[in-house]
């Protein structure tokens, strides 16, 4: 079998902000300046990553690593890739579209860059240092070669804005802790004392909270790259004229699982997830990391 002793981890960080009001990714949380994205990196090398790349857009390039390449100089390697409107095959160009293709999409343009086994998550997502020991300690143990990818998974009350609609992978699970099925629905929102998501009718169906959900927290060997690059060829035929048609990664999960060329395992984190979709969360981040920290489970400086 062969393993690999150090996982990368890609950030996904190239996403646009439009229901935040600004770019997530390099907003600031604590009185020393501290993005999201810094303590996941911290978790991160905490948990023995040694390699980082970071999927952004080339118009905030220069800010995004005056930010962080300073911080990871001489810890770990750092990659960069660009996910633009243009990063895709001529023939699906659309000069009228506006937003990216999709965390999916993001995902293959690593593919030049990443050689091995790998997490990847969100930029403006919280996800605590327990779920980076667990998923680390699973990818070193995984055959490079093997279909074998994993999930953190969340429970969809722990992950709603009280601010408006969220996006999650809803996952369907079987006794062995292995990944079924994930659906993406785009539009969760708390309604009185319930939880419901759209149809695409525009209908509500009402769903559980206890329901597994992905925030984005997976984890691949190499060979996820010869899935995503035929799955979203298939899917850009199928969307070739759509303007807003999204790529995301429980797609290319859901194609592999379906096909049953892979095999998902679902990873369980102790930690409490917390995030940033609108304005309004913000504060309540701000709060649970200064929680945090006095508990002594994070330094005042991170990087020092």
């Amino acid at each position: 079998m062969n393993t690999n002793h150090h996982p990368t981890l890609i950030v996904l960080a190239a996403g646009m902000g439009s229901r935040y009001g600004s770019l997530k990714q390099i907003d600031t949380f604590t009185p020393q300046g501290d993005t999201i994205i810094d303590f996941s990196l911290y978790d991160a090398l905490q948990a023995g990553f040694k390699k980082f790349v970071f999927i952004i857009r080339k118009n905030f390039e220069k800010e995004f690593k005056e930010i962080f390449e300073k911080k990871l100089k001489r810890k770990a390697e750092i990659e960069y890739v660009f996910q633009e409107i243009d990063t895709v095959p001529a023939k699906y160009l659309n000069t009228e579209r506006a937003k990216p293709w999709g965390t999916g999409h993001a995902l293959l343009l690593t593919k030049d860059v990443v050689h091995e086994n790998f997490a990847i998550i969100n930029a403006d997502d919280f996800y605590g240092r327990d779920a980076f020991m667990v998923m680390y300690d699973f990818l070193k143990e995984t055959d490079i070669n093997s279909y074998n990818f994993s999930m953190i998974g969340y429970l969809l009350k722990n992950t709603v804005s009280d601010h408006g609609y969220v996006s999650r992978g809803v996952c369907d699970v079987d006794f062995n802790g292995n990944l079924l099925n994930v659906t993406e629905r785009t539009h969760i929102e708390k309604n009185k004392n319930e939880l419901r998501y759209k149809e695409e009718d525009e209908t509500f169906t009402t769903i559980e909270g206890d329901v597994t959900v992905s925030m984005n927290f997976w984890g691949f060997t190499p060979k996820c790259f010869e899935l995503v690059d035929d799955s979203f060829r298939r899917f850009l035929e199928k969307n070739k004229g759509s303007l807003k048609a999204e790529y995301y990664l429980p797609t290319l999960v859901a194609d592999s699982i379906g096909s049953r060329k892979a095999n998902v395992k679902l990873l369980k984190s102790n930690d409490k997830w917390f995030g940033v979709t609108y304005p309004e969360d913000k504060k309540i981040v701000q709060k649970a990391i200064s929680e945090l920290r006095m508990k002594k489970l994070y330094p005042e400086n991170l990087w020092e």
